[in-house]
């Protein structure tokens, strides 16, 4: 199934909360949609599949606007993917953003409120996927079609990533399953602890039914559920306070023994047919005739482009927003940011100056030119389109794997092999390298390069602010990048920031929830 090309005919208010109380929808006539009417054939419940793949890639139901999935949320900036992209990667040093729209700059200055639109934005995107997901496990539990139980496996491992984002960046959610018939009731709200121990049980139950790794690009399988399950073992010290590294290990070397391997070009999983890389795991996929989208791979395509970049013609689109670039405490990773040396040094320097005195102006701050939307050998795109774009975002591959690796070595993981891991940190790096010139010795190999080494293999990829979180760096004074505190060299900012707040249009609504603290 090519989840990029399916547009789903199902129709949203089936998903949403029932209004009818005690009264039976069947009994109300034909123009009632339920999972009885909708599901009436196996394409009805691949095209079911197909809405829940694409609540992290659109934000609506024609694309690119609308048809909203959520009632009075702009779909560009409504978008999930954008939006989480923005938590993870604009609070940090990898990526400031010169636009004035509404509190977008409170990100990098750490400095958002409950009230913040673009939190609440993405807090309603992970509800939303959970509230979907929820219906269609209910809709497809027990059939006894094999395809089918591989779908409801499947929409089992979205909703569990939708509620590891909400792990990870709010901790203590509002929290629904399927056992919730829709119905007027406050959702409870759940803890750390206790949804951390729901998304491993979730993932365990359902490993066995997912597909092998690569039976299909684009949709969950096996290999998938082993990234999430090391992403989630390696953080288990900043959610439960509990070391799982050996777990970590335990999944990584599942994902290392399913073939997967590094393309020749460090550039091969971030162009437009980046579906032919050999360690794309799971994406978020994107096609300029089928996924239209204002936010999603269009955002990380035209935000970063201005002036000279977008007359390039380099990314294959005709316009460039003017809008992220990164700070000089990203760049200073890199010792050669010509490019010459580490392929992943892929900054943009010609009219941008590395330091940031007004944050409002893009030439200030070296431009990122990691995605493109045109092909590996350069032609252009399967699909021009001078809007929208066909790359397709790498949520997990096969190099973040191997970091995560190494680190749960050195994190004291007893199951994990030293002089295996410096190889696979070395084949990264001779990857970026071209040859061995960047390898490092087994006494280079420390935490402290490896949360580094993390930065230049994996920028802009929505891992920098957890990456961050676990090292001790995103908040308090260890750790300093330009603007981050709303100061230019930077300031230390309170560890309460290490979560967002549950935003308060939600805490009105549920007198139940109680705020994060700090909020």
């Amino acid at each position: 199934m090519r989840i990029k090309q399916i547009v789903c005919g199902v129709m949203v208010s089936l998903m949403l909360t029932s209004c009818f109380s005690e009264l039976d929808p069947q009994s109300l006539g034909d123009q009632v949609k339920n999972s009885a009417t909708v599901y009436d054939s196996p394409e009805a419940y691949k095209q079911g599949l197909a809405k829940l793949y694409a609540t992290f890639a659109l934000s609506g139901q024609q694309g690119p606007s609308g048809q909203p999935d959520i009632a009075g949320m702009d779909e560009g900036f409504g978008n999930y993917l954008r939006q989480y992209w923005n938590c993870q990667e604009l609070t940090t040093d990898e990526a400031i953003i010169a636009w004035n729209d509404a509190t977008i700059k409170d990100f990098h200055w750490h400095t958002w409120t409950a009230t913040d639109v673009f939190i609440g934005a993405i807090y309603s995107r992970i509800m939303y996927t959970v509230t979907l997901t929820n219906e269609y496990i209910r809709a497809t539990a027990g059939n006894a079609d094999a395809e089918i139980s591989r779908y409801n496996a499947e929409a089992r491992f979205i909703r569990a990533l939708a509620y590891y984002h909400a792990l990870d960046l709010f901790g203590n959610p509002p929290f629904v399953t399927e056992a919730d018939k829709p119905g007027s009731f406050f959702p409870r709200q759940t803890n750390r602890a206790d949804l951390f121990e729901y998304i491993e049980n979730e993932l365990i139950a359902i490993e066995d039914q997912l597909g092998n790794p690569r039976f299909e690009y684009g949709r969950a399988d096996k290999a998938a559920l082993w990234m999430l399950q090391a992403k989630l073992y390696l953080n288990a010290e900043v959610y439960v306070q509990e070391e799982r590294y050996d777990d970590v290990i335990t999944a990584v070397n599942k994902i290392i023994g399913a073939g997967y391997t590094l393309p020749a070009q460090y550039r091969a999983s971030f162009v437009a047919d980046n579906h032919l890389s050999s360690e794309m795991i799971f994406s978020i996929n994107y096609d300029a005739r089928f996924t239209q989208s204002f936010g999603g791979m269009v955002y990380l395509i035209h935000a970063p482009i201005g002036g000279s970049m977008d007359a390039s013609g380099m990314f294959g689109t005709g316009s460039g927003w003017g809008g992220i670039r990164t700070t000089s405490a990203f760049v200073n990773k890199f010792t050669d940011v010509s490019g010459a040396t580490d392929e992943r040094a892929l900054f943009w320097t010609d009219g941008q100056s590395l330091d940031i005195v007004d944050v409002g102006r893009f030439t200030e701050g070296y431009a990122i030119t990691k995605f493109r939307n045109r092909k590996l050998n350069n032609d252009p795109p399967a699909n021009p389109h001078p809007d929208f774009v066909d790359i397709d975002y790498p949520m997990f591959r096969y190099a973040d794997a191997l970091l995560m690796y190494a680190e749960a070595t050195l994190r004291g993981a007893s199951n994990g092999n030293a002089t295996q891991a410096l190889t696979y940190v070395n084949q990264i790096r001779e990857r970026a390298y071209g040859n061995t010139t960047g390898n490092i010795t087994s006494g280079q190999l420390t935490l402290s390069f490896i949360l580094d080494e993390r930065a230049r293999e994996l920028f802009w990829e929505g891992h920098r602010r957890t990456d961050l979180i676990r090292f001790g760096q995103f908040t308090g004074g260890t750790y300093l990048w330009p603007w981050k505190g709303n100061v230019a060299a930077g300031a230390a900012t309170p560890e309460f920031r290490n979560l967002f707040p549950i935003p308060s249009a939600d805490l009105g609504a549920n007198p139940t929830l109680e705020q994060n603290e700090g909020y």
